[in-house]
């Protein structure tokens, strides 16, 4: 049965199962800064009344809610019904689910480890060459979201296995808008300048960063994150490819420059928050707080984009506080790479319904309706930046949107006991006073032993 969704000036589109979306869809189609065109479209072409689409994923919460908006407008636009399953154990989950033989129809995986893990096994289905090809023209940087879901199946010949939705951005720095002003600082247009500007601000008596490295257990995960950044900014992707495969080691001259690289910010007493000391014992969580300080007790604070959720209360974006991108360097001519991580959609039990999710996908408002409701970035060109909740997000989106090459944050993509393991405690020995090459070393011993 088809009723009416969408009557406007110009058509009225005629949608199945209508009934049973009403109440669901808070943007109104047809209405604000979203692209109904092709949506009204693929609602024409698709008619799926009467089935159910499985989806597991790793959004619970708040973010379960948001993501069912979107598949609000998939059930409104072809009369299927979504069951949507999110779960803090979702990586365990999945697995077990996938080898009994009882997975949902689509997968969302928040690391490419995974999917990958699985596509070797047997246990995902490969997407048509043409979405690859889609993928490559349609996302910024889309080349490297292609090689980031193609991995080798159970037969060994490679394939691409999925597609990527939500992206986290991890290379900004967030500096005080009012205490650049005062000082007279300019945002940093290359890395020659970010480090001639952190030179400046000591030399005037500041402390350019505020860097903290502990989380628990997981102390020393965002001087990774550092390193993996630097990595992109003085070798080529291809390198840092080579990396995570460990073709390239720990201990080769491309890796240990990098690791001191972020050394001349971190172990450097005039340059860091209470002096070089404080950078291991200083949580993450409180680490960007000088930031706000009277009189700053920090001007700079490099981290991604989740981090305002632990800034003051009352923080105002892009008045209390702001961001820019974390620069390449002018010499080295290697366009604009960002680092960060995201989630992919992949198959696990192909069904009519799962390819049709898959299409929906390519669609800008299926980005566009999460956009909207905040929390959500995405690398698909084609969706309208005005459709971001505020400014800060269209910012961090125009940041993606403009990069050249995209690469998954590395700790994640290796053996757990490097990237979640030797590289984390490497990288406190590092800031506490060793060596790089000493400690590059060991983390290469380390993955040695694992051969």
């Amino acid at each position: 049965m088809k009723k009416a969704l969408l009557c406007c000036v110009a058509s009225c589109a005629l949608w199945p199962a209508m009934a049973n979306a009403d109440g669901h869809l808070p943007f109104a189609p047809g209405e604000g800064a979203f692209s109904w065109d092709s949506y009204t479209a693929f609602a024409e072409d698709t008619d799926l009344t009467g089935q159910t689409l499985t989806i597991s994923g790793p959004w619970t919460g708040a973010e379960k809610d948001k993501f069912e908006v979107v598949l609000g407008y998939f059930e409104a636009a072809t009369g299927a019904q979504v069951q949507y399953s999110g779960s803090d154990s979702f990586e365990q989950d999945i697995v077990i689910s996938a080898r009994s033989g009882s997975a949902p129809n689509l997968a969302v995986f928040p690391q490419p480890g995974l999917a990958a893990d699985l596509a070797s096994q047997g246990l995902l289905t490969p997407l048509p060459q043409d979405t690859a090809d889609w993928v490559a023209q349609n996302y910024a940087a889309g080349q490297s979201w292609v090689d980031l879901a193609t991995y080798p199946g159970a037969d060994g010949a490679s394939g691409f296995y999925g597609m990527f939705y939500r992206v986290d951005l991890k290379s900004l720095v967030w500096y005080s808008p009012d205490a650049f002003d005062e000082a007279g600082y300019d945002q940093p247009e290359t890395m020659e300048d970010l480090l001639a500007l952190t030179d400046q601000i000591a030399a005037d008596g500041g402390t350019p960063w505020c860097i903290g490295l502990g989380s628990g257990a997981a102390t020393g995960w965002p001087a990774t994150d550092w390193v993996e950044d630097i990595m992109l900014r003085i070798n080529a992707p291809e390198d840092y490819d080579a990396w995570v495969r460990n073709e390239i080691g720990f201990d080769d001259p491309k890796v240990i420059e990098a690791i001191e690289k972020f050394g001349v910010f971190a172990r450097n007493d005039a340059f860091v928050n209470g002096g070089v000391s404080a950078v291991a014992n200083t949580d993450f969580r409180d680490s960007p707080s000088g930031l706000f300080a009277i009189p700053p007790q920090c001007y700079m604070h490099r981290q991604a984009s989740f981090i305002p959720a632990f800034f003051p209360d009352g923080t105002t974006m892009g008045q209390d506080v702001d961001f820019f991108y974390f620069p390449a360097f002018a010499d080295k001519d290697l366009g604009k790479p960002v680092l960060g991580a995201g989630t992919l959609f992949s198959v696990t039990d192909p069904s009519e319904a799962a390819t049709a999710m898959l299409e929906f996908l390519k669609l800008p408002v299926a980005h566009e309706t999460w956009m909207a409701q905040g929390g959500f970035l995405t690398a698909h060109a084609g969706v309208n930046p005005m459709a971001y909740i505020d400014d800060s997000s269209r910012a961090q989106g125009e940041i993606l949107r403009n990069a050249t090459t995209f690469r998954f944050d590395a700790s994640d993509l290796m053996p757990g006991e490097i990237g979640a393991g030797a590289f984390w405690t490497g990288m406190v020995d590092y800031v506490t006073g060793e060596d790089a090459k000493t400690v590059a070393e060991g983390i290469q011993a380390r993955w040695d032993d694992l051969k």
